[in-house]
């Protein structure tokens, strides 16, 4: 509690501290969804089955328009990614060590998800569970991955996106919801493979949202005009201007209201008398579905969301200013990640504990012992995933502490500045970047070699494919380590070499 009441008390006065809450709260609302719908079942073999209450519960698709919120998480990473980016762009740094930083908070708790799981698959093959039964836990507990997957695929784009917000603003986003759109029409009309790429695009537009508040949050709304780009540090401070071309995302109490207004009268369109499911979160059977590839309905949604947050925006921040809900934001921030990652383990654990004791309830869907099972449900749940995240959360909050010492703490979103904790004292030495880490900016004019933004970008992409194919095999495939063999090779080199690089390797001097 000590060492969360300093930091809170060495926030700098300026940190935009909404976005951090918004961050923490997206992760705990997928948790406690996830935990919330789930209902469990014995299948034809005796053995205990998971699957979503959400088919039986109909009357609650409307309020999946509020819990669905992967599209908060983009719009946080979008600020947080420009803002880590300009920072490191203004202390001299190169596109690959701002790539390498950022891998090192995602890939090393999920590292350690990865080898666990592995692990415990081999065990339970070697002492003779069916590699199939092997297989459906692992894919159960490994479903954030496939979340995980589409930001990692967004973060690589990042400085190409930022560049293109730079010069055409809003236009940008505008033009990505038009692709979507007509990847959606792909899936309705044919061919259904343009919709592939909405899972990238739709991801894409809400990312770019984030790069329009970060601009507005410091003042810098003119688009730049071809060949013309001003250095990150000398950025034109104009006005604002209206329309599309700006680069600042309009934050107005009005304009709140209008994108509130606007985001839900398209959407009930889409889902009413139009084609689109009424729920964000997909369910079996759908014709389309919303979240699995992004459709223009839940882009409609995440509009809608957007100008919620800021209608909110004010109070919040007030009330942030006050210490102790601070700290809990810095504390839950701290091991967010972790806390997301092993969230389904939880429920795995607790299953297997409690049917290993013949306690396992099995209630049916939207029954009332299976409402009446929730809030003990949920705090069981918690229990084991509090035990989990002090196993596993240090190797998070060890990370993001010593990426923060040397990105100035822009691995947490909403962070623009070097925190006065991180910044050297007098006298102090800054790091030599020739004593090993590329994350350091180099001093020596020397340039990056490209094949080390190359395999950057190849290890970005290697980790993309090994969660990306692991979440489309199937769930009950005879997999002797419970992942595909090919995903998890794909994922150890990928995130391998992303280590490699981060320590200095392939680095002139």
């Amino acid at each position: 509690m000590r060492r969360l009441a300093a930091l809170a008390a060495r926030t700098p006065a300026d940190r935009e501290r909404y976005l951090d809450l918004l961050r923490a709260l997206a992760i705990l609302m997928v948790v406690l969804g996830h935990w919330a719908i789930a209902t469990i079942s014995y299948d034809r073999h005796g053995q205990p089955d998971g699957h979503s209450a959400l088919p039986s519960l109909p009357w609650a698709y409307p309020l999946t328009w509020l819990v669905q919120v992967m599209p908060v998480f983009f719009l946080v990473g979008g600020y947080a990614n420009a803002a880590a980016l300009t920072a490191h762009r203004n202390r001299g740094g190169e596109v690959s060590s701002w790539l390498l930083g950022r891998s090192a908070r995602l890939l090393r708790p999920t590292t350690a998800l990865v080898l666990v799981l592995a692990g415990s698959a081999l065990i339970a093959r070697l002492v003779g569970a069916e590699a199939s039964l092997v297989r459906t836990v692992i894919w159960f507990a490994t479903i954030p991955l496939w979340f995980l997957a589409a930001y990692l695929a967004v973060v690589p784009l990042t400085p190409l996106m930022y560049a293109l917000h730079r010069r055409f603003g809003l236009v940008v986003p505008v033009a990505l919801a038009a692709l979507v759109a007509l990847g959606d029409a792909g899936r309705a009309f044919g061919p259904a493979e343009l919709a592939l790429a909405n899972y990238l695009l739709g991801w894409l537009a809400v990312h770019q949202l984030g790069f329009a508040w970060y601009d507005a949050r410091h003042g810098d709304c003119r688009p730049s005009s071809p060949g013309r780009e001003p250095p990150a540090a000398a950025a034109d401070r104009s006005p604002p201007r209206r329309g599309l071309r700006t680069r600042c995302l309009p934050m107005s109490p009005r304009a709140a209201l209008v994108m509130l207004a606007a985001g839900l009268t398209v959407a009930v369109l889409l889902t009413g008398p139009g084609p689109y499911p009424v729920s964000m979160i997909n369910l079996p059977g759908q014709r389309l579905d919303n979240a699995a590839p992004p459709s223009v309905a839940l882009l409609a949604v995440a509009t809608a969301q957007l100008g919620l947050i800021l209608l909110l925006r004010e109070p919040a921040e007030r009330w942030l200013r006050r210490s102790r809900p601070w700290q809990a934001v810095i504390a839950v921030n701290a091991v967010v990640l972790t806390v997301f990652l092993w969230h389904l383990s939880a429920v795995i654990l607790l299953v297997g504990g409690l049917d290993g004791l013949g306690l396992l309830p099995t209630p049916a869907a939207g029954t009332r012992a299976w409402f009446a099972w929730r809030l003990p449900w949920l705090l069981m749940l918690s229990a084991v995933l509090a035990v989990l995240v002090t196993i596993f959360g240090p190797i998070e909050a060890r990370t993001g502490r010593s990426t923060a010492s040397r990105h100035h703490s822009t691995d947490q979103p909403a962070t623009d500045r070097q925190h006065p904790a991180d910044r050297p004292a007098a006298g102090q030495r800054q790091p030599d970047h020739r004593q090993g880490g590329v994350d350091r900016p180099r001093g020596d004019g020397r340039p990056t070699p490209w094949w080390t933004v190359a395999l950057a970008v190849a290890g970005y992409g290697a980790v993309v494919y090994a969660m990306a194919a692991n979440s489309v095999a199937p769930k009950a495939a005879p997999e002797p380590l419970g992942l595909p063999v090919t995903a998890l090779v794909a994922y150890l080199v990928g995130a391998g070499t992303l280590r490699l690089l981060r320590s200095g390797w392939g680095t002139p001097g």
